[in-house]
């Protein structure tokens, strides 16, 4: 039997799936260990191995593990919390600034306390060196090697830990960062090296530098996890293949994420949206709206067809310029902490209380009150079966917490504060959504949603109400949908070549020879890691613009567009994409395009796990209610008895009537009164608002 393992190590659990030929996954979390998160790994593969039938050492299950797909938090937390290697910056004379000067825009109009991040190198540490490459790629002026060397010793002796390498232009001919990397590389070995042009040779200055900065702060912690994570897997006998999930939803090799550590900044997350397309594909949908609410934080994100993916973004505030999923998160996860503002608001996080101590029912030292404190609290977890029964919650101390910080503040009973904490984290959760759905364009009216994460599916129908969202799927493996969503994920490599040019006015070979280098670069990557030709493809982008625009619109255009010399289909992909994201287009006008960049993707495929299907039975799932509990209903904004269910026992074609709890070993799902439920093929519990079974019709086929 392959056993093939995906592993989402989160700020307050490491989640597991355990995939296995013909078999339903299994799926299991324990707490994370945030000093070493390798530990957490490992303890996790152990209690899984215990619980087996009949129980098998540690090392007898991972012998037999095929592959391990994981997700890890380091270089995103290393950047959140300021945390990243001592870092220096060598760049061209004159420019040194630039990381500090960002953009030269002010991000905060309006707020007149505001101030700049602190860039990740201080001015200390950034060198401007004589030398310079102009637009076209033409040398003006010889680099000082002599003051590269005097740097390299110089920041030796001063503790720096990485080097970025950046300097103008370098996107048009890499010759003066070759020539500088060349003598870091050989004069300190030791030093952890991020070079703009094997980051990002792309055009644009700022978003070089930040990202190349941010590469080579994040680089060396994940080394070193990475080195501590495969000392422990062969510690217990691991001798499959080790891949690290990135941030475009695609996996890597750890040698891969070594030297391109900032393509992991949201490794946890991007296993969401594919995940969330293989549940939704059992309805016949292929968009979706995947959200994921962990311990410390909440990501959504919009599929449609296939994950959305953007070319820029930001990480604390730091510029990121590289292919990566279209994800928002903020800080509302179940360890997210209450508290009342300066003029007596209740607010909600971004503050976690995280893994350690956690929650105050947690009973861990924790005393400040969580959301996971007010869902105990408003009968939406059973103390005696968290975590399987495994962690009993303290509800003496969920409701001491609360009292104290938030219920007599406000002079309310701890029931109102706790039900008013459950309404703000909702509401936060909801404009998450938004952030993905409305700004990009789409309707979120149209889109199921998933709510993942252990928490999740406690929320779910409240965020659906507040969005108007008609449809949802909590999936069995909601709890540690992102883990499962890695075993999805392909081999893939990213590519970025700068070719700017009107679309009147291509030079076609030149163009072909561009995309030919990169698909060339791609395939010996994926040659390397064993993919056989007839499991490769390749996606091509097109970062489009009308002629003296800033921003760019990167498009999708076939292959065969670029061989058959196709303008017209690259401005018809380009004008139909402009007009979704912005609601016009100046065809009409006869506005010029233009190319400013080319994007490749290198992808090779990898085998998934199959999906189960289950035979519809009757709708009658009265045989899988294990009893009745008190529990707050958001529509009548009181408590009430309502039936909680096994969730383990239901099977494809029972109903559920809102409002309801259904019960997992890993989390909870509350179906509002405004929802009604089934059990899909998939064993996933689909949810629709009152009144709409057709949305359902297809679940049961």
């Amino acid at each position: 039997m392959t056993i093939k393992l995906g592993i989402d190590v989160g700020g307050t659990f490491t989640d597991f799936v355990v995939a296995e030929d013909g078999t339903p996954p299994r799926i299991h979390k324990t707490l994370s260990t945030p000093h070493d998160p390798s530990e957490a790994v490992v303890a996790g593969l152990a209690q899984i191995a215990a619980a087996m039938d009949p129980p098998r050492s540690v090392r007898d299950f991972v012998a037999g593990v095929d592959t391990i797909v994981h997700g890890t938090t380091v270089t995103t937390n290393a950047t959140l919390t300021s945390t990243g290697a001592r870092t220096a910056l060598l760049t061209t004379e004159g420019v040194r600034d630039a990381l500090e000067m960002r953009r030269g825009i002010r991000e905060a109009q309006y707020d007149n306390r505001y101030t700049n991040v602190v860039p990740l190198v201080p001015r200390a540490r950034r060198l401007g060196i004589a030398g310079r490459i102009d637009r076209d790629g033409r040398e003006l002026a010889p680099l000082d090697l002599a003051a590269v060397r005097a740097a390299v010793q110089r920041w030796r002796d001063d503790g720096v830990q990485a080097v970025a390498v950046c300097f103008m232009n370098a996107f048009a001919n890499p010759a003066h960062e070759q020539a500088a990397a060349a003598i870091v590389r050989a004069e300190w070995p030791e030093a952890y090296l991020s070079v703009s042009t094997e980051v990002l040779p792309a055009i644009r200055f700022y978003d070089r530098v930040s990202t190349t900065a941010l590469n080579a702060y994040v680089g060396p912690k994940l080394g070193h996890y990475l080195d501590r994570l495969v000392e422990r897997l062969a510690g217990v006998g691991f001798g499959g293949l080790l891949l690290i999930m990135q941030s475009n939803g695609g996996v890597i090799t750890p040698a891969a994420a070594r030297a391109k550590a900032a393509l992991t900044l949201l490794s946890g997350p991007s296993g969401g949206p594919g995940a969330g397309l293989h549940y939704v594909a059992a309805l016949g949908r292929d968009r979706v709206i995947t959200t994921d609410m962990g311990g410390t934080s909440f990501e959504a994100s919009v599929a449609v067809g296939m994950p959305l993916v953007k070319n820029d973004g930001e990480i604390a505030r730091h510029r990121i310029a590289l292919p990566m999923l279209d994800i928002h998160t903020i800080g509302a996860g179940g360890g997210s902490i209450g508290w009342l503002d300066d003029g007596g608001l209740l607010r909600m996080g971004p503050q976690s209380a995280g893994a350690d101590p956690g929650p105050a029912c947690y009973g861990r030292g924790g005393t400040l009150p969580t959301t996971t404190d007010a869902n105990l609290v408003l009968g939406y977890l059973d103390p005696g079966y968290f975590a399987g029964g495994t962690m009993p919650l303290d509800v003496a101390a969920a409701r001491r917490a609360i009292e104290t910080h938030i219920a007599r503040p406000m002079g309310l009973s701890i029931e109102q504060a706790a039900a008013g904490m459950y309404r703000v984290a909702c509401n936060n959760m909801a404009q998450g959504v938004r952030e993905v759905t409305i700004k990009r364009g789409f309707d979120p009216r149209e889109f199921p949603l998933i709510p993942g994460g252990g928490a999740g599916p406690i929320h779910g129908c409240t965020i659906c109400s507040e969005l108007g969202i008609p449809l949802q799927v909590v999936p069995r493996e909601a709890s540690v949908l992102c883990a499962f969503g890695m075993l999805m994920g392909e081999l893939r490599h990213d590519f970025v070549r700068t070719f700017v040019t009107r679309l009147d006015a291509i030079d076609w070979d030149a163009l072909a020879a561009r995309v030919a280098e990169m698909a060339g670069e791609g395939d010996r990557l994926l040659a390397d890691e064993r993919v056989p030709p007839a499991r490769r493809r390749h996606a091509l982008r097109l970062d489009c613009r009308y002629l003296k625009q800033y921003h760019e619109v990167s498009v999708e255009v076939p292959m065969h567009a670029i061989d058959q010399r196709d303008a017209g289909a690259i401005a018809r992909a380009f004008h139909d994409e402009h007009k979704r994201l912005y609601g016009y287009t100046l065809e009409v006008e006869g506005s010029p395009v233009e190319i400013i960049n080319l994007r490749l993707q290198a992808v090779g495929a990898v085998d998934r796990p199959e999906p189960r299907r289950e035979r519809r039975g009757d709708a009658d799932a009265s045989r899988a209610v294990k009893g009745r509990r008190s529990v707050y209903v958001p529509e009548r904004d009181a408590f009430a008895e309502i039936p909680v269910y096994d969730g383990h026992a239901l099977r494809c074609g029972h109903r559920i009537a809102g409002p309801a709890l259904i019960e997992q070993r890993t989390t909870a799902i509350f179906v509002s009164d405004g929802f009604d439920g089934v059990v899909d093929a998939l064993g996933s519990f689909v949810l629709h608002a009152k009144g709409r079974e057709d949305l359902v019709a297809s679940a049961l086929d």
